[in-house]
């Protein structure tokens, strides 16, 4: 390949991991064109498992042989069957030398690479156990330590790799690895966007992407979408009387108990709303399951050493509660039922809809603002999400 073509292969390296959406997408952009860029035929990218010992293969693209998964669940080689693995991420780099990408043949190690000849190893016998005919393999370095690998093979009976294809695989495991680290960021930079800093629940943010998308799967499939919203009562008192250090324990010990009720139903996301506001999104049980996890939560945060317990409220498309078409609607009866709770000191859940018609939860949230006894300028959009 000549020099114009190698660089512009790095540079539709570069592209492609560049527009990737997240990490599986990373891998595959990583994968495919290192593949492309060497005129493989296979590629693999792994990951250095130190801790464990092992190397984790991430993914494999291309003709895969018998048994090879594109994502592979459970496809990982302890490291003390590639010693090739300290030598090349850990020993030479550590000490300062160059982690150079090398090649492997049916035969063994290609001898322009400076491996060690004359033995058979395991990278030799795959080969020849998946009808390749030789790989080069490019080690990766990230943040300064090794990484993992990148692996691209050709089939047997075509050229060889040479030394030249050895050294253009280091530049783009470089190119890889700067790849990665955009990822990271986007990704570390996703996570802090919908994570509460504090208790490291969900944030509001989170819960109206994730509602918006479950009205959408109710509205089309009639899945039961369920929302429990708390406000956890004392937090004032505590913060007055000991101080917001102490405060910031109460809500953090209060959503280890969310996590844990939440944990109750498959997929409910833990969230804090904000302030002493917290809440579970529930896609899938039944309404009965929701307000059994939301009396648990009840019971357990009366529980609590610091604070008062807790104002639950609990709407669910599975009850009465008429049409729910939007998160809007859902959002303002979970709200009016806990507003309810708080206003009658319940120690239970309050649940929307469950007290016949016409249901006072129900008619509350579905007010008209500038209507009622006051009550309604509970629901001005402290909580919810845009029609």
């Amino acid at each position: 390949m000549g020099e114009d073509r190698r660089l512009a292969a790095v540079v539709a390296l570069a592209q492609s991991m560049a527009a990737a959406h997240d990490e599986r997408e990373a891998w595959r952009a990583a994968a495919v064109g290192a593949c492309d860029a060497l005129g493989g035929n296979f590629a693999a990218l792994s990951v250095w498992e130190r801790e464990r010992g092992r190397l984790r293969v991430l993914l494999n693209v291309g003709h895969r042989a018998a048994g090879e998964e594109e994502f592979p669940q459970d496809e990982a080689y302890p490291v003390h069957r590639f010693p090739e693995i300290t030598e090349f991420l850990h020993e030479r780099w550590v000490r300062g030398g160059k982690p150079d990408a090398w090649v492997e043949t049916v035969e063994g190690p290609a001898p322009e690479t400076g491996r060690r000849p004359g033995y058979v190893h395991q990278r030799v016998a795959a080969l020849r156990r998946r009808g390749r005919g030789c790989c080069v393999v490019a080690p990766i370095v990230l943040h300064g330590r090794a990484w993992g690998e990148l692996y691209v093979a050709r089939p047997a009976g075509e050229p060889v790799f040479a030394r030249s294809d050895a050294d253009f695989a280091t530049v783009l495991a470089s190119v890889v690895a700067a790849g990665l680290a955009q990822t990271e960021r986007i990704e570390e930079a996703r996570r802090l966007a919908f994570t509460d800093a504090l208790t490291g629940l969900a944030n509001r943010r989170a819960v109206d992407v994730r509602l918006e998308e479950a009205i959408e799967r109710h509205r089309a499939d009639g899945v039961i979408v369920s929302l429990v919203v708390c406000d956890l009562n004392g937090l004032k008192r505590v913060n007055d009387s000991q101080g917001h250090a102490v405060g910031d324990r109460l809500l953090e010990r209060f959503g280890s108990v969310l996590s844990l009720c939440g944990a109750i139903l498959p997929g409910a996301l833990a969230a804090r709303l904000g302030g002493d506001e917290f809440c579970l999104l529930v896609v899938g049980p039944s309404a009965d399951q929701v307000v059994e996890a939301a009396g648990e939560l009840c019971r357990r945060a009366a529980g609590l050493e610091l604070g008062e317990g807790v104002a639950c409220g609990v709407a669910s498309t599975g009850d009465a509660i008429g049409e729910v078409r939007s998160a809007r609607r859902l959002f303002r009866l979970a709200d009016a039922a806990q507003y309810r709770a708080k206003a009658v000191r319940a120690a239970a859940p309050v649940v929307a809809g469950r007290e016949g018609p016409p249901d006072p939860v129900v008619r509350l949230a579905d007010t008209p603002p500038g209507e009622g006894n006051g009550e309604r300028r509970r629901f001005r959009g402290r909580h919810a999400p845009p029609e």
